[in-house]
C-alpha cells in the first residue's frame, strides 16, 4: 500500500490527532508524525495508531516538514496538519491518482472556525498543494509562512473532495495563535531590517479589516465574519507593535 507517505507536524494535538490519522490510514500505511515537544498524549495516541513518531523539537515550519519528508518510505508525500481531516470524497480521489512526476496535487480546504464553516473572509476557496514528490518539491521559508518550491513546469491538479480544516477550536485557541503568529511575523520583519513604521502600524489594520469584512465579503459569514475581520486587523496591529518592542529591546 505504501506508494504514498503521510507527514504530519504536531505539538499538543492529542484532542484531534486520532481523527487525522484514522482518515490517513485509508490512503497509506506509512504515517510519519514529527513532534516538536508535546506535553499531552499526542505521541502516545499516534504510536498506538501505528504512526512512526520522531521527536524533533521546533526548528520552524519548513525545516520540521522537510525533516518529516526525509523519514518517509515513499517519495510521494501527503503533507497534512494535525487539525486537518481527509473527507471520504477526497480519499476516493487520492486512490485514483496516477502520481505523475511532473504534477502536484491540490486539495480544496474548507475552514472551520469555532463551530462554523467559513465561506467568505478570504478563507474559501482555499486550494492547497498537499501531494508532491519530495525529489522535486520541498518546503521553504522561515518564521510564519512556509511555502512549497515547485518547478514552474509542473501541473497543479485539483482533486475532488474537501480537506476539512478544524482550524480554531475556540476563541482562546484563536487568540493564542494570533499572539504566536504576530510574534513570529515581527521577528521575520526584524530579521529583514524593517524599521518601525507608524503609518503601517495604524493604517494596515484598518485596511485589513476593510479587505476581510467588505472586499472578501466577511459580513456574509455573520458574527463569525465580524470576529475574524476584527481579529485579522488586531493581528496586523500586534505584529507592528511587537516589531517596535523588538527594536526597543535591541537598543537597550
Amino acid at each position: 500500500m505504501t506508494r504514498l507517505s503521510a507527514v504530519i507536524i504536531a505539538n499538543n494535538e492529542g484532542h484531534q490527532i486520532a481523527t487525522c490519522i484514522e482518515a490517513l490510514q485509508k490512503v497509506t500505511d506509512d504515517i510519519v508524525l514529527v513532534d516538536s515537544g508535546s506535553s499531552d498524549d499526542t505521541i502516545e495516541i499516534a504510536k498506538s495508531l501505528g504512526a512512526r513518531v520522531f521527536e524533533y523539537g521546533w526548528k520552524g515550519y519548513s525545516q520540521n516538514k522537510n525533516f518529516g519528508n526525509e523519514q518517509a518510505h515513499s517519495n510521494w508525500i501527503l503533507s497534512i496538519d494535525a487539525d486537518e481531516i481527509l473527507s471520504e470524497d477526497l480519499i476516493e480521489s487520492i486512490h485514483k491518482l496516477k502520481f505523475l512526476e511532473n504534477e502536484v496535487y491540490e486539495f480544496d480546504r474548507a475552514n472551520h472556525f469555532c463551530g462554523q464553516w467559513i465561506k467568505y473572509c478570504g478563507w474559501y476557496p482555499d486550494w492547497k498543494v498537499r501531494i508532491f514528490n519530495r525529489k522535486q518539491v520541498k518546503w521553504s521559508g522561515d518564521f510564519v509562512h512556509e511555502t512549497l518550491t515547485i518547478p514552474v513546469t509542473f501541473k497543479r491538479i485539483r482533486l475532488t473532495g474537501k480537506l476539512l480544516h478544524y482550524s480554531y477550536e475556540n476563541d482562546k485557541d484563536h487568540l493564542d495563535r494570533i499572539e504566536r503568529y504576530s510574534q513570529l511575523s515581527a521577528e521575520k520583519m526584524l530579521s529583514k531590517g524593517e524599521p518601525i513604521n507608524y503609518v503601517k502600524m495604524y493604517g494596515s489594520p484598518v485596511f485589513r479589516f476593510i479587505r476581510t469584512y467588505l472586499l472578501k465579503l466577511g459580513f456574509m459569514d455573520g458574527k463569525a465574519g465580524w470576529t475574524i475581520s476584527k481579529r485579522n486587523a488586531y493581528m496586523v496591529y500586534k505584529k507592528y507593535q511587537k516589531l517596535k518592542w523588538l527594536h526597543q529591546k535591541n537598543q537597550l
